[in-house]
């Protein structure tokens, strides 16, 4: 009976996304909605329908426009397959590869107690500090690397705590509850600071050419997101120090943070060099725009990407005979996540090819009234709250191509603007310890209940959203570019 169970909890939505799709085919008639458009839609309900309920692996789900666009005439196989190999995803690799050399040779870990151990020895201190490790790790490499890597050191941290007779067991727990949450929802914040912190980001830098004729360069996405991710974790330690728990600002000794840095000894020859390379790559992305007319050479953030790629398989370390990386090392890239990037941005194409957008523009005029903030509002908090029970992924890559019809259908305010806070908000889920690799990591240190973490994640949900919304109607028009 329990095997019947899970079979047809298998199969029901299996069979549920075809049957969505061909129901749509057979109930919206062309004096609605015609032909080519009509089969994009019913593409779109088969995947949303695979993505959440994953009768199939998701990555597989985004084979489907490779399969169905050119069996049903939407577009040839050639065009199909063009999403899957977008620059933006190859840039999103090559931050990968870069990501995985620091944490080959240890350096993300002497960076986060490095930061730990500089800002400070109180209690509060010692919040700041694993925030703002948590944060600039989450910036370079994937949230739930920076959790999963900053966890012990938080534990440990508290471990010490727990060994001295200097705070009542109330304050410890509260203080843990606090240490905890800090590791989790700063690595979820850090990474809207780079198109590579966080796939979203890529996602919609990525879309937003196939809809507005319009690019978004990694400086430009730094230059507008950093100062959000900096007001959201000012946001984060006051709540979490202040009112959360009221963490005092008694200083205690922190023996741990400096007996693991001495037990690192000096910077080996291989962490100089992943250092050297991932600074170079920063300041190229950094500079691109002054460096291209200089070298009349036709320089782009995928392009670095793949050059510092490229380099650290060939930069020999010192105490191995092999070079910085090798191919094994090939196995930590999440090469289920490119196709699953690939599958939304062909999905994006053929909204455009089939003119899906135009008509979800067509039935959305009515919002044309609607105040531009308000709007902008509802889509943060409805994008928000979905993503706290859907892949943050699979939620942008559903909602953004909608998102476009929704923005070429109003009049008023910059359609860009939907789309960069829609995929800001998909980060944004602090409440379950489903929403998030990082809520799960700390979750499961055992010392974090589930209600503890949707007090203080729907407080941060609530906040995160009215600040995107803010910052994004008052402040994205002067920092990014506008069609």
């Amino acid at each position: 009976m329990a095997s019947l169970l899970h079979d047809w909890r298998r199969w029901l939505p299996l069979l549920g996304g075809p049957l969505l799709f061909a129901l749509i085919q057979a109930t919206m008639p062309d004096t609605l909605i015609d032909p080519m458009p009509r089969i994009v839609l019913g593409l779109t309900a088969w995947m949303a329908v695979w993505w959440v309920t994953e009768p199939v692996p998701i990555p597989v789900t985004s084979f489907l426009p490779m399969v169905l666009l050119p069996l049903t005439g939407v577009m040839p196989m050639d065009e199909a397959v063009v999403g899957y190999a977008n620059p933006v995803i190859y840039m999103y690799m090559g931050g990968f590869i870069l990501a995985i050399a620091i944490e080959r040779w240890n350096l993300h870990r002497r960076i986060a107690l490095s930061i730990v151990n500089r800002i400070g020895n109180s209690l509060r201190s010692i919040v700041l500090g694993v925030m703002i490790a948590s944060a600039f790790l989450s910036m370079w490499i994937s949230n739930a690397a920076t959790a999963l890597m900053m966890l012990p050191i938080a534990v440990a941290l508290l471990g010490e705590l727990d060994e001295r007779d200097q705070f009542a067991k109330h304050e410890r727990d509260a203080f843990a509850r606090t240490l905890l949450l800090t590791v989790a929802y700063s690595a979820s914040i850090g990474g809207l600071a780079t198109i590579i912190g966080s796939v979203p980001n890529g996602i919609v830098v990525a879309m937003i050419p196939q809809f507005f004729d319009v690019e978004i360069s990694f400086l430009q996405w730094m230059i507008f997101a950093l100062p959000l991710t900096l007001i959201l974790l000012a946001v984060l330690y006051v709540y979490l120090t202040r009112i959360y728990a009221k963490v005092p600002s008694t200083r205690m000794e922190v023996n741990f943070v400096a007996q693991e840095l001495e037990a690192l000894g000096p910077m080996s020859r291989e962490e100089k060099r992943v250092l050297g390379v991932f600074v170079i790559t920063a300041l190229a992305w950094a500079l691109r725009g002054w460096l291209a007319p200089f070298f009349d050479l036709p320089i782009n953030d995928t392009l670095i990407a793949i050059i510092a790629a490229i380099s650290l398989f060939i930069i020999p370390a010192h105490s191995e005979k092999r070079s910085l990386l090798v191919w094994e090392d090939m196995k930590e890239l999440p090469w289920g996540l490119f196709i699953l990037w690939g599958g939304g941005m062909a999905l994006a194409a053929a909204f455009s090819a089939s003119d899906l957008t135009g008509w979800i523009s067509d039935q959305l005029e009515l919002l044309d009234g609607v105040s531009y903030f308000w709007l902008l509002l509802f889509m943060v908090f409805l994008m928000l709250f979905l993503t706290e029970i859907i892949s943050n992924t699979a939620t942008a890559n559903m909602a953004l191509p909608i998102t476009a019809g929704l923005a070429t259908a109003i009049t008023t305010g910059n359609p860009l603007g939907l789309m960069v806070a829609v995929a800001l908000a998909t980060t944004c889920a602090f409440m379950l310890p489903i929403s998030t690799p990082p809520n799960a990591a700390v979750f499961s240190s055992g010392r974090i209940s589930i209600l503890q973490m949707a007090k203080a994640g729907l407080f941060m949900n609530i906040v995160s959203a009215i600040v995107i919304s803010v910052f994004v109607y008052f402040v994205m028009p002067l920092l990014l570019p506008t069609p």
